[in-house]
């Protein structure tokens, strides 16, 4: 076996100590080296994946004061400000600093698991791209104390307000400017790692679904996020250069930055969501106990999925005057998403179809996953027409929509993929009724928060408002409840779920502890060691059991 070269303050032993099997020792560094200097991707996907849910508890935090000041009409805690303030940045953090990071982190774990390789193309490019999320991180939350509080225009950063905000909104624009060279660096690792350091035999069409959809998504983040960055230096431009890019005094117009804004937006809501179903394309069959149905029509919707996000963008902005023709091709063209789409939940349903079922936690999340994804996809198709769009806009419909697919889409596959994997990242098993107390919890608790919305805003509730007349009281005060009790049950999760599993604590997990779970993560012991793979396997015909 040729060895690996042991990082620097660390020597490898001598030839003979590569016949042990504990020799990935001689390679672990320890204490904070191990997690600074990190090059190795078990570490850096475990970085990301705390780091993002630090930042889900931020998010969360300040989704609970929004929550708090909205449980009765009345101002009660925040003024509008403060109250705008917060939607802002709940959204921001939620995005750039949730959700997308956590990803990543599943994307440095399991590629190089899944594909048989040592370890990402790019080592140190990861470390780096993982840093640079702290500073970023700092400057959006620390955004609240400077001169005039946080930046306060949405989160999607529209012009005007935003050429009117005060010091935090330069702050704000350069901590996403650090974000999405994160991204693109992440992105540039994960296309190099699954192109060119796959096994032999591993041919691109036996990957698994989850190294696709993130094949496919790294591709759109290289697309699609130096777009924001312009769109975010034109912001910069205008507000202190002299520039009137979306200034109307200047010959400058504000619907501009929607159209950059949004060609941007709506690709990075597939990029939120891919990996979520590469994620729920693996759990599925393993809890069947069937291969995936429509494998190949999977690899095809998905790719379908990516290209059509980019000439969808304007449903965003039915409501800023737009012709008709440009109505009905936008209208259309969303409509047609939901087949690719579609096509996927009917994979997953014909998976489980006279399958073998169980139901641990792992396919529970998955189940809840395309129960409550569908049905956000059914809301997002009455957004997709321009006469109903027009009454739904910029109301509380639209919020319960995006949350329907954010939250019980990808939150859902997030938590599914801790389940799943967790116990081969850390060796030891999670108790399945406290999984089940989480999801049970989680799912009442979502739906409580967020359906409801859907009555206000067709009862045409707007969102961002820090008050509203009494008739929309009764909804906002479930809501608000509901929201509480779903923030405790990731509270639970982290104290009863990940911190025993971190700590060792619990029965031992075997090498496959999901009997028809196929894949090449589960051809090495849990937890899997340091170093893996530091040949390339020899597989199978099917490419995913290692023969040699």
């Amino acid at each position: 076996m040729s060895a690996v070269l042991p990082p620097h303050g660390v020597h490898g032993g001598h030839a003979g100590d590569h016949a042990h099997d504990d020799h990935h020792d001689h390679h672990a560094p320890s204490g904070w080296r191990r997690w600074v200097f990190a090059t190795n991707h078990k570490d850096i996907g475990t970085l990301y994946l705390l780091f993002s849910f630090t930042m889900l508890m931020i998010g969360g935090i300040l989704a609970l004061c929004i929550r708090a000041e909205l449980f009765q009409p009345g101002l009660q805690f925040f003024n509008p400000e403060l109250f705008n303030q917060f939607t802002t940045m709940h959204g921001l953090i939620m995005v750039f600093g949730a959700i997308m990071p956590a990803f990543v982190g599943f994307a440095n774990w399991m590629i190089p698991l899944q594909i048989g390789a040592s370890d990402m193309a790019f080592a140190r490019m990861n470390n780096f791209s993982f840093w640079l999320l702290i500073p970023a991180a700092l400057m959006l939350v620390a955004s609240f104390f400077m001169p005039g509080g946080a930046p306060a225009a949405g989160w999607t950063l529209y012009a005007p307000l935003t050429l009117q905000m005060g010091p935090s909104m330069d702050a704000g624009i350069f901590a996403m400017h650090i974000m999405g060279a994160s991204s693109i660096m992440g992105s540039i690792n994960i296309i190099v790692t699954i192109l060119n350091m796959r096994a032999p035999g591993m041919t691109l069409m036996k990957m698994p679904m989850f190294c696709w959809t993130w094949l496919i998504t790294a591709y759109l983040l290289i697309a699609v996020m130096p777009v924001l960055a312009g769109a975010i230096t034109m912001t910069l431009t205008d507000r202190h250069f002299g520039t009137a890019f979306f200034n109307p005094a200047g010959g400058g117009d504000p619907v501009m930055y929607q159209h950059i804004f949004w060609f941007f937006g709506h690709p990075e809501v597939y990029i939120m969501i891919l990996p979520a179903f590469g994620i729920i394309s693996q759990i599925v069959p393993a809890f069947a106990r069937k291969r995936l149905f429509g494998y190949a029509s999977m690899v095809y919707a998905t790719a379908s999925i990516a290209i059509l996000s980019f000439i969808v963008w304007a449903h965003h902005m039915f409501a800023t005057g737009m012709p008709v023709t440009g109505q009905l091709f936008f209208m259309y063209a969303t409509m047609l998403i939901a087949v690719p789409t579609g096509v996927k939940i009917f994979n997953w349903l014909a998976t489980m179809w006279r399958g073998s079922m169980t139901f641990e936690t792992p396919m529970l999340w998955a189940v809840g996953f395309i129960f409550v994804f569908t049905m956000g996809g059914f809301t997002g198709l009455m957004c997709a027409m321009a006469p109903i769009d027009i009454q739904i806009q910029d109301t509380y419909y639209v919020v319960a929509h995006f949350h329907y697919v954010l939250v019980a889409g990808s939150l859902f596959a997030l938590f599914a993929g801790v389940y799943y994997w967790g116990p081969k990242w850390t060796g030891v098993m999670y108790s399945e009724t406290r999984g089940k107390i989480h999801f049970w919890g989680s799912l009442i608790f979502f739906n409580l928060t967020f359906f409801p919305m859907h009555f206000l805003g067709l009862a045409g509730m707007p969102r961002r408002y820090a008050d509203y007349p009494m008739q929309f009281a009764d909804f906002n005060a479930i809501a608000s409840v509901g929201a509480f009790a779903f923030g405790l049950m990731q509270v639970y999760f982290f104290f009863f779920i990940v911190l025993p599993m971190m700590r060792g604590k619990g029965e031992k997990a075997a090498q496959k502890p999901w009997e028809a779970a196929e894949g090449l993560e589960w051809e090495v012991p849990s937890p899997a060691p340091f170093h893996t793979f530091e040949e390339p396997p020899k597989l199978d015909a099917s490419a995913t059991k290692i023969i040699a």
